[in-house]
This record gives structure tokens, sequence and C-alpha cells, in this order.
């Protein structure tokens, strides 16, 4: 009896577990199941759901604090709150990007405003006070907005860069922030245009770059001038050209390019053109000029001498001639001249019945040949010393009273023309006036041609060739070999040419300090330097200075890919000599491996056009990096 009354018990007791077990296991199911469905239906199905007996643990990452609230309200809507167990992460919050700063400074005559958003200055250091002298009075509208957030690299530069562009230009819209610099500007002409260009380049902040949109005015041309040679091989060139419109430009080069070969075709756009057919006068002009076989064609307002070649035969002559004023546009008048050959002796000699001046590179001038008389004489050399200086000019001319009347204006306007150039010569002869040298005008040319055209009237069979020398620009404001060099220098110390392990390929990322020394190289193209090229001492020496050779030389191609004439560039490998750090350490041997430019002196320029030797590849083994 007893025993039965323990089987009883012990069955009743297993029945009792087993049933408890099924009823917990059907309640987690249950509470798994309400509570996933609720959280999908909430769209939070990022939250894992795990049950132990009564208990729901809730999982996952909540992308915010107030989410993973939500959720927790949600479950202990639909089970007992006391049941959950909040498992659950919270996304860490992302860092607050920083604003971008950048300021817009618009100046004009009615003042000065400044609009955008810059970090915190000290007290009287805002962009408003630095400019408080420059308003004069005038008003400042400040509509600048602060932000507590780290400065970026280059700001402080490209500000400081602005404010003073700003001082310098009177009428001007500067947007700058750490990256670029856009300066919009009205200069007062073409030639001002080009200064200003120029020192902002040369000015500009490494590292920022600079978008310049300058405009100048149209310049008033007059007397309006074109003045345009083809010679006997087909070879053409403009000494003067004025267009009143972009159509007027573009029909007058397409012209001269279907008369001849020619190289830069350019035409200045002005005010002043005497007639609205002026485009349609130069392009019959033009093609008269070419079927007379060549010679000059020169047009001051609506006067227009043709001068064909002293080969030119008399039928041919009078045939296009004839054809070309008829064809003309009515105002335009047509002078033409079948010109006997000219014989330039440019000496001044006894049996030369010309007049000579020359000017050296000095600045002195010489007046040689001959002139009327002893009035036009001191007139003459009057004129020359007001012109050149008077201590400049020395007079040796002789009378010769039998010199034609317009003899003293052709002399005059020769003088004139001589004055324009740096150096150079002027020939004056009784139907033929000559005028070469060197200037630092681009618009040289054009203004002489202007004056004689203006100055010798119908007798106007002149010649001009001068050569524009960039180095004599004043308004390109070039740098001097010494500061090319140092600029160089001062990008490579600021950000080196990097190249891939044991190659002379540059990196990508160095590309952008290559683009800013081309830059610099194009203001230096007459500057001899030498790219030298150095490693550490990891490696064999030879193979060193194999490697830095290679580099050497791939940085000068990689200019020359820019446009950057490497005729007065030399490149030349030192390998590991010369180190400026110590070798044994990392940052040693990172500092030797270095891309330098230096300049040429006479002797060092004559030793590197010396013939190089073949450079050849690296061996198997590893080279300095």
């Amino acid at each position: 009896m007893r025993l039965k009354t323990i089987a009883a018990f012990c069955f009743a007791a297993a029945l009792s577990v087993g049933g408890a077990w099924v009823s917990a296991g059907l309640v987690e199911t249950r509470s798994a199941e309400v509570v996933t469905s609720k959280l999908i239906d909430g769209e939070h199905d990022w939250t894992t759901v795990t049950t132990d007996g009564l208990l729901v643990a809730l999982g996952g990452e909540a992308p915010d604090e107030a989410t993973r609230f939500r959720v927790v309200s949600a479950v202990g809507a639909v089970i007992d709150p006391d049941r959950i167990v909040d498992n659950m992460d919270v996304k860490a919050r992302e860092k607050i990007e920083a604003p971008r700063f950048s300021v817009e400074m618009l100046r004009n005559g009615e003042g000065i405003s400044l609009i955008g958003l810059i970090p915190p200055t000290e007290e009287g250091d805002s962009i408003a006070d630095q400019l408080r002298d420059l308003a004069e009075g005038s008003e400042i509208t400040d509509l600048l907005e602060t932000a507590n957030y780290p400065v970026p690299a280059n700001w402080e530069p490209a500000l400081a860069y602005s404010i003073k562009a700003l001082r310098d230009l009177e009428r001007s819209k500067i947007s700058v922030s750490a990256d670029l610099i856009e300066i919009t500007a009205i200069s007062d002409s073409p030639d001002n245009k080009r200064l200003i260009e120029s020192q902002l380049a040369r000015s500009a902040p490494n590292g920022v770059r600079l978008a310049l949109n300058i405009s100048a005015p149209r310049p008033v041309i007059t007397p309006f001038t074109l003045r345009f040679t083809l010679d006997a091989e087909g070879v053409a060139a403009f000494d003067a050209c004025s267009a009143d419109t972009e159509e007027t430009k573009r029909r007058i080069l397409l012209a001269a390019s279907a008369a001849g070969r020619i190289e830069k075709p350019e035409c200045a756009i002005g005010l002043g053109v005497p007639s609205p057919n002026w485009a349609k006068a130069v392009e019959v002009a033009i093609a008269g000029l070419k079927d007379v076989g060549g010679g000059s064609l020169t047009f001051s307002d609506a006067d227009i001498t043709m001068v064909a070649l002293d080969t030119t035969g008399q039928g041919t002559f009078d045939r296009v001639v004839g054809e070309v004023d008829a064809a003309l546009p009515e105002v335009f008048s047509l002078h033409a001249v079948l010109p006997e050959k000219v014989v330039v002796d440019g000496t001044g000699a006894e049996a030369a019945i010309e007049f000579v001046a020359t000017r050296s590179p000095e600045g002195l001038v010489q007046l040689r040949g001959r002139l009327p008389d002893d009035n036009v004489e001191q007139i003459v050399g009057s004129f020359a010393r007001a012109q050149f200086g008077s201590d400049k000019v020395y007079l040796a001319t002789r009378d010769d009273s039998t010199l034609p009347e317009s003899w003293p204006v052709r002399v005059l306007a020769a003088l004139e023309a001589l004055a324009s150039l740096e150096n150079g010569s002027a020939v004056v002869q009784k139907d033929y006036v000559e005028i070469r040298g060197v200037s630092g005008d681009q618009s040289a040319s054009d203004t002489i041609s202007r004056k004689l055209a203006d100055k010798l009237g119908d007798s106007e069979n002149f010649e001009v060739n001068v050569r524009y020398d960039e180095m004599l620009d004043t308004t390109l404001d070039l740098p001097t070999p010494e500061e090319c060099v140092a600029r160089i220098n001062s990008i490579l110390n600021s950000a080196k040419i990097v190249f891939e392990p044991s190659s002379s390929e540059i990196t990508e990322a160095a590309g952008r300090t290559v683009d800013r020394i081309a830059e610099i190289a194009k203001q230096c193209e007459r500057v001899r330097m030498e790219i030298g090229g150095y490693t550490d001492s990891q490696g064999r020496e030879e193979m060193n200075t194999a490697l830095s050779q290679q580099r050497a030389d791939a940085v000068r191609a990689a200019l020359l890919a820019r446009r950057v004439l490497t005729s007065n560039i030399s490149s030349k490998g030192y390998g590991e000599s010369d180190p400026i750090a110590d070798n044994d350490t990392a940052d040693g041997r990172e500092a030797n491996r270095r891309i330098e430019f230096k300049l040429l002196t006479d002797a060092r320029a004559a030793a590197t056009d010396e013939p190089e030797g073949d450079t050849t590849e690296a061996e198997a083994e590893t080279p300095s990096e």
C-alpha cells in the first residue's frame, strides 16, 4: 500500500512538472509572437526578441534614445512591463559636420557689403573693423554670422588675401572660402586688366584655388586702324587690327585666313568705327591684296592705302585696284601704290638718301642721315631729346635741301614710333618708312601702325617689325629668377612631390603640387633652372642615382605635359648625396627623398647642357623609395 502511494505521488509530481514545462513553453512562444508582431507593426523590425520563461529580452541597436523608449513602451502595452528586459543599444550620435565658412564681399561707390558665415573673431578684429578706413564714411553693411567650429586650413590666409584684394579693387565682388577665392572686378583699361590679373595671381595663397573675372571697358580707337601685310610666299600678318563687334572681328579674321597663312590672328574690339560697313570694306580690300599678289593694306578710318609688291605687273595692279575701288562701300576711298624696289641701307651713310635713328638697349639714341636744313635739325633734335632724354641723344645729320616737303613730318613720325620701343631702329626714305625693334607692350605694333597711318597720309608705305618680349612687359609683373625658384621650392616645402615606392611614377595626390608649380613655371620660362632629384641612403648608390634621375626627368615631363616650355629646365639625379636629415630614422629618410629646384648660373647652365648618358632601369634589388 505504501509503495502504491509513493508511486502515485511520483506520477502526480512528474505530471505536474511536465504540465508546467509545457505551459511555460506555450507562454514563451505566445509572448514572443505577440511582441514580434507588435514590433513589426510599429516598423521596429530591427529589434531582436528572446524569451526566458516569462521574461522577454529585447536586443538590437536603436537609431536614437527616443526610438528605444518607443519600443519599450510598445512592448509594455502587450505584456506586463515587469517581464521586459531591455538589452538594446543606442547608436552613437554622428559628429555634427562643421558648416562651410564663406564670405561674400561687395565694394562699389555706395559702400561695402559683407554677408556670410565666419568663425568668431576677437574684439576689434572683425572684417568690418578692418575695412572701416576703406569705407571713408560710406556705409558698411555687415550681415556676417559666426559659428564656433574649428577653423579650416587656409581660411585665415585666404581671408587676409581677399581683404587686401578688396582694398586694391574699387569696384569688385569677392567670394572667399577656405579652398576657393572668386574675384569679379572692373579695370580701367586692357593694360590695367592684365596688371591686376598678374598681381592677384602672384600673391594668391598656397592651397587655395583662384578664379578671376576681370573685365575692361572697350577702348576708343582713333583713328580706327587696320594694317594687313601679305608677302609673296603667302604669309600674312596683322600689324594692327580694329573691329567694333565680335561678328566684325570674326569676318575680318576669316578674310585674312583665306588670303594667306597667318599665325595668332587677333583683332582689338573698340569704339570709333567710321562706318557700319567696316567689315565689308576690309573683306573686299584683303581679297584684292591677295589678287594683286601681296603687299600691305592700311585702313585709317575710311581712308585705305594699298601698296603692292614691287614685283607686281602694271596690268595686274590696274585691274585689281579698279575692281576693289568699285566694290568698296560708300564713304571708303582707296589710294593704291605700285612702289619702286625699296633698298634700305640703314646706316645714314653719305650716299644713302635716308634718315636713320637707332635706340640701344641702354636707351642711347643716335640720329644720322639727311635733314632739309638747320631749322629742321633743331626741331628734330629738340623733339628727340623730349622723347628720349636730353643726355641720351647723339645727333649727327647733314643738310640736304633737295628732300621732299613731307620729310620732316615723316622723320618726326618715325621718332615717335621709335619711342614706343625698348630698343630698335627707324629708317625714313622718300616713299618708305621702316620701324624695327623690341617692346614689352603687346600692342606696340598696333600703336605704331596707327600713328604712322595717321601721320603719313597717302604716302604710308611703311613696314613695322616689332617683337614682343614679355620680360620687358611691366604689366605682367613677372617674378625675378630668384623669386621663381624660391616660390617653387616654397610649394615643395608645403607639399612634396611623392612617387610610388621604388618608382618614378608621380602619385595622384602629388599631381596638385605639380599643377601649382606649373603655374609659376609658365611665368618663368626664360629662367634657367634645374630639377634635382634626391633619395635616401637605402639601396645601392648607383641604383639610387639612377632612380633620382628618373624622378627628376618625370617631374620635367609632367611640367611639359602641363604646357610649360621646358627648354630652359634641366633635370639631374643626385642620388643619396647631400642629405638634409638623418638617414638612420624613418622621418629623416622621408625628408631626404625629395625634389628641389635650383637657379642655374651661366657656368652651371653650360655644364648642364652637356649630353647626358643613358639612364638604366633599376635592378631587381630594392632601391631607396
